[in-house]
């Protein structure tokens, strides 16, 4: 990443250490750190921040790392997504068998609560992969992984591809399936 080095490159120039400088944009020194190795980035106001104190424009900082910082944000938004697309999938279904405690008419709630709260989260996953054209779970894995989409593209085998979403459909759906039976176990012993 070029942000890292340009920070690097500026801190020293001025012959400021991580905590020198730290201190004056009022950061840790481990922020210093990260956005230096590129495990972070700067928001916009440290970025402000920066380019006054190194007396450098915005542009001239940043230097065409805006579309990368977009990528890894990007990527950060789909793995927080998926995660809690899975989270409240999983609740859902095991919400399925405390719910049957529940009286007559709302004993359903609770697991559609969660269902449609996970699938607010698939939407979001969904949109993101129409944003970036990704169509194959090995394009998921490679955008995930900030690997190159195209390379992954040329190989797509649209028989294989379409055959594998159907193999991971049904896996889903079958062990959301047997989740759901196993918490309901308890209700089913009792009556």
């Amino acid at each position: 990443m070029n942000l890292g080095k340009q920070i690097q490159a500026y801190r020293k120039k001025m012959g400021l250490s991580q905590d020198n400088l730290a201190t004056k944009i009022y950061v840790s020194r481990q922020t210093i750190s990260n956005w230096e190795t590129g495990r972070s980035y700067p928001d916009v106001e440290n970025l402000l921040l920066l380019s006054t104190l190194f007396g450098t424009s915005l542009d001239e900082l940043v230097k065409g790392d805006v579309p990368q910082m977009k990528q890894k944000i990007s990527q950060a938004k789909f793995d927080r997504d998926a995660y809690g697309m899975l989270l409240f999938f999983v609740l859902a279904m095991v919400m399925v068998g405390p719910a049957a405690f529940l009286p007559a008419p709302w004993w359903w709630l609770l697991p559609v609560i969660f269902w449609l709260v996970s699938l607010f989260f698939g939407f979001r996953i969904e949109k993101v992969k129409h944003e970036k054209n990704i169509q194959t779970y090995q394009e998921i894995v490679a955008f995930m992984a900030d690997q190159d989409l195209t390379k992954v593209r040329a190989k797509r085998n649209w028989v294989k591809d379409s055959l594998n979403k159907v193999v991971i459909m049904f896996i889903f759906a079958v062990v959301g399936g047997l989740i759901a039976l196993i918490s309901t176990l308890p209700y089913f012993l009792m009556h």
